[in-house]
């Protein structure tokens, strides 16, 4: 499997990927030359991205709200949660209540570099540096059983990252999300949303694009019927399963995705 691989502590400045180009769009300053002409070549096919993507970030901060605020979680586990930027998911759950422990994981070394440096002086969060698809390695790490009570509801974050992986019945979406729901306790929650486009077209570029610029570290785009298959079991909370700028938007006049070549669909379940 992908994710038995040894993963590299080295950052290759010269291959893109996926965690420093969001960084680019969200303005962040830990991406390199290669990440900035990957970007410039997506957004003549697809100009939406970096309104999607910042639209993305305004999502999860609002449904890490929700969830410390709504329904008392205290713990989240952030699978794929990329570089370190404003309003991280334990600044947004530690302002709601200080208690609130969270758990990074993500496979690119800049990450781990970067958010280990960030959480050196907060003893309630910690970065694991493993893939999003190796469940045993997360859930047995020393820092992951320090930080989380699994007997206790617990949210577990996949915020636009399953693109990032292919297709397979062991280490793809659906997999991983069974895998990691079957560890949980009942009345805990999964954030959990994608790339998304209906246009055949669409999906083949950025597919290809993508799997070429970050030599072959990527997955696809798809399509909503496959995050709507992710949730397979849950109980989809209030608004369902949508694109994500009109998931509980704090305002009226709250941005929308511009265009919608392609969009970030998804939403917030509840296990049962």
């Amino acid at each position: 499997m992908q994710a038995d691989k040894q993963l590299s502590t080295e950052i290759d400045a010269n291959v893109p990927t996926a965690a420093r180009m969001y960084d680019f769009y969200l303005g962040g300053k830990d991406n390199y030359a290669a990440d900035r002409a990957a970007v410039g070549e997506l957004d003549k096919v697809v100009p939406s991205t970096r309104r999607l993507a910042l639209n993305n970030r305004r999502f999860l901060q609002r449904v890490v709200r929700v969830l410390a605020e709504d329904y008392g979680i205290r713990q989240f586990l952030d699978h794929g949660s990329g570089l370190p930027t404003q309003d991280n998911v334990h600044q947004v759950a530690q302002r709601v209540a200080p208690d609130s422990r969270v758990v990074y994981v993500d496979n690119d070394p800049m990450v781990l570099v970067h958010g280990r440096a960030l959480l050196d002086q907060n003893d309630q969060t910690a970065v694991i540096h493993a893939d999003m698809r190796a469940t045993e390695e997360i859930f047995s790490h020393p820092d992951t059983q320090r930080l989380i009570d699994f007997s206790q509801p617990v949210a577990v974050l996949f915020n636009s990252v399953f693109h990032c992986i292919p297709d397979s019945d062991t280490d793809g979406p659906k997999a991983v999300v069974r895998r990691v729901t079957q560890r949980l306790a009942p009345g805990s929650f999964a954030v959990m949303c994608q790339l998304v486009s209906e246009d055949p077209e669409v999906r083949k570029f950025v597919t290809d694009f993508m799997d070429q610029a970050t030599q072959g570290h990527w997955g696809r785009v798809r399509e909503p019927k496959d995050v709507e298959d992710l949730f397979e079991g849950m109980d989809i909370l209030e608004p369902g399963l949508v694109e994500v700028s009109t998931w509980r938007p704090d305002t009226e006049v709250a941005p929308r995705q511009l265009t919608d070549e392609w969009i970030e669909f998804g939403g917030l379940g509840r296990l049962r």
